[in-house]
Parts: C-alpha cells; structure tokens; sequence
C-alpha cells in the first residue's frame, strides 16, 4: 500500500508544478475577469474536465504511441526531461503566465475559453502530457496505474479550486506573490525534469545490448 501512495506523490510531484494553478489562475482572471462569477466558475469547471480528459487519454494511449513510432522508454524519458526542463526555465525566467496580446484579445472575445487556452496549453500542455506519458512508461501493474489516475484527479481539483477563487489568491499574493510561487514551481519542475533526464540516461548505460552495439560501432570507426 505504502508503494501506491508513493506513486500517488510522484505523479503529484511531477504534474502540479507544471501545470502551475496559480500562475494559469492569473492568465484566467485576465482573460474572464469581466465575466460574472458563475460564468467564470463555469469556465473553470469544464477547463478541469478537459484537463483530466487529456491527460487520462495520454495515459491510456502513451504505451500505444510509444510502440507505434518505435520509442523507447529511456529514449522518451530523455526527451521528456528536456521538454520539462526547458518548461521550467521558462517559469524561472518569466513573469506571471500571461498571452500575448493578439492572442489575449482573441481570447477575451471567445465564448468558450475552457479548452483553449486552458485547459490547453496551460493546465495539459506538452509538458504535463510528456510527463503523464512518461509516468505511463515506468510501470505495467493496474495498480499503479490507478494511483496515476488518483494523482491527476488530484491535481486537476487543485487547479479547478484555484480557478474559482483566482480573484481572491491574486488578491493576497499580488503580481510579486505569483512570480514568486511560478518561480518555487519553476525550481521544483527542473528537479523532476533532471530527474528524469538522470533515469533515462542511466537507462541507456546499464543495456548491456545497447553498449555491445555501440562497442562494436566504435570499433568499426576506430
């Protein structure tokens, strides 16, 4: 049991950090913030379902996507660890999360914000979905897998509940509170994407068919 809870925390770990509520809770308040509170909450609860919906269907498929373009589980790793740490520079180098302007106007104007853009880019982005894809990639037991499924919820409940009260969380952080909080994110999602980065190399080093056959490469070269 103590192994499923430690699944649970990983994928908390490594998904709430990069789907950052509270830095998404300010690019919401920017672009609804005239809307009123139902509408809002409205918004914020159909963006959630999106969310866990596309995150679950990464989760389902990530093995199927894996096999088909002949992806190893080091190999994606890897790349996952690369896309996550580039995400997490851009959270320790940006300020709050926001659109650019041509796209927060056309945002403004759209009905429905919920799918795009939030729930995506900004709560199952590339990042979460290489990350979910990955946690899909390290275990074959149903078990785990519904500890995964608890870990999304999780964060997406997280993320619904800092929606509905953005108004008031921006109120008390202000701008330098959620620069601030994106940073410690930032920080905490460059360990999991090094971390992951580690797994995967350490992957490719300890393959005693992938060593012989670059062995035997660098002396064909050589």
């Amino acid at each position: 049991m103590s192994e499923w809870f430690n699944v649970v925390l990983a994928t908390l770990v490594a998904l709430l950090p990069i789907t950052n509520p509270v830095s998404t809770a300010a690019l919401f308040m920017s672009i609804t913030g005239e809307r009123d509170k139902k509408e809002r909450h409205d918004q914020a609860f159909k963006a959630a379902v999106y969310a866990f919906a596309i995150l679950i269907a990464f989760l389902i498929t990530g093995t199927l996507i894996m096999e088909f373009f002949g992806i190893s589980i080091p190999g994606l790793r890897i790349a996952g660890g690369i896309m996550v740490i580039r995400v997490a520079f851009s959270m320790l180098q940006a300020e709050t999360q926001e659109v650019e302007p041509d796209e927060k106007q056309e945002a403004k104007r759209k009905e429905d914000v919920s799918f795009t853009p939030l729930a995506m880019p900004s709560l199952s982005g590339p990042g979460a979905i290489a990350v979910t894809i990955g946690l899909a990639a390290g275990t074959d037991r149903y078990a785990d897998y519904t500890a995964i499924v608890l870990g999304i919820f999780i964060v997406v409940l997280a993320a619904f509940l800092t929606l509905i009260t953005a108004d008031k969380i921006l109120k008390v952080l202000g701008k330098m509170g959620v620069n601030a909080l994106s940073k410690i994110m930032g920080f905490l999602l460059l360990a999991v994407g090094i971390q992951f980065l580690i797994n995967g190399i350490i992957a490719i080093v300890t393959d005693a068919e992938f060593m012989s056959r670059l062995v035997e490469t660098l002396e064909r070269v050589t």
